[in-house]
């Protein structure tokens, strides 16, 4: 059995890739409605967040023979827990890594290491901040007392869960925009438009989680935009296309 993190749209669409090459794989997502997307290929989805030992009985139960980490770049833990669990039980392990968007040369284009920092140059930037960062780095704009008065826009995930986050940590419903991603240039214009936007952050999830098309946004509305780069992790064994995971595949299951 072939175990795929596929915590991404491109992981499930490799998990897929992978099941019609007649490989036998298994699914791990976090959510529900991961668990709904990647059921659709017909593939075996296992759901929930895992720690070491979670992913050592899981790659256990499914008698993993490799596995190939796709889940979203910014999710450092889940990287960090699959590594664990195949060093302890020796299994081969890859990681999947979608290519960063390129930057272009704009001089209202920042770049910043975490969401902390990010929150604390939107403050100076302007005072109506669209969150286009995803529901785990909300907090950290909550909590920033540097942004207590400006507006935060959140833009998330339409789940009932991400939506009860929002609210606990103080959006009102005016300022919580829940749809399904990736977004083109022109919706994201009319949504920048249309809430004000005079700064807006963006993770480098690559040209497959839209982020060329929100930077692109933000340019021909001459926003400032705050790039958080991606955490730095020692992988290891690391591929960019689906040739190279399938290849991988062959090595690891001879």
């Amino acid at each position: 059995m072939i175990v795929v993190l596929a915590g991404t749209r491109d992981g499930r669409e490799l998990a897929a890739t992978l099941a019609r090459q007649g490989w036998p794989v298994s699914v791990a997502v976090v959510s529900d409605y991961g668990r709904k997307l990647a059921a659709k290929d017909g593939l075996t989805v296992h759901t929930g967040c895992r720690d070491t030992a979670g992913m050592v009985a899981l790659f256990k139960t499914e008698g993993a023979k490799a596995v190939i980490d796709a889940s979203h770049p910014y999710a450092v833990n889940a990287s960090h827990n699959a590594q664990a669990a195949c060093e302890a039980l020796g299994l081969p392990y890859l990681r999947y890594e979608r290519p960063p968007a390129p930057l272009p040369d704009y001089d209202k284009l920042h770049r910043v290491a975490d969401a902390g920092e990010a929150a604390r140059l939107a403050a100076s930037l302007g005072k109506v901040i669209f969150l286009a960062t995803g529901s785990r780095t909300l907090a950290a704009f909550k909590n920033e007392q540097l942004l207590a008065g400006s507006r935060l826009i959140a833009r998330v995930l339409p789940e009932p869960e991400i939506l009860s986050v929002c609210r606990r940590l103080g959006f009102v419903p005016a300022d919580i925009i829940a749809l399904q991603g990736p977004f083109s240039h022109q919706l994201n214009l009319v949504l920048f438009r249309e809430y004000g936007a005079e700064v807006v952050i963006t993770k480098n999830s690559g040209s497959v989680g839209g982020t060329d098309s929100k930077i692109s946004a933000a340019i021909e509305l001459n926003l400032p935009i705050i790039v958080i780069d991606r955490p730095t992790v020692e992988y290891g064994r690391v591929a960019i296309d689906f040739e190279a995971v399938s290849n991988f595949v062959k090595e690891a299951t001879q």
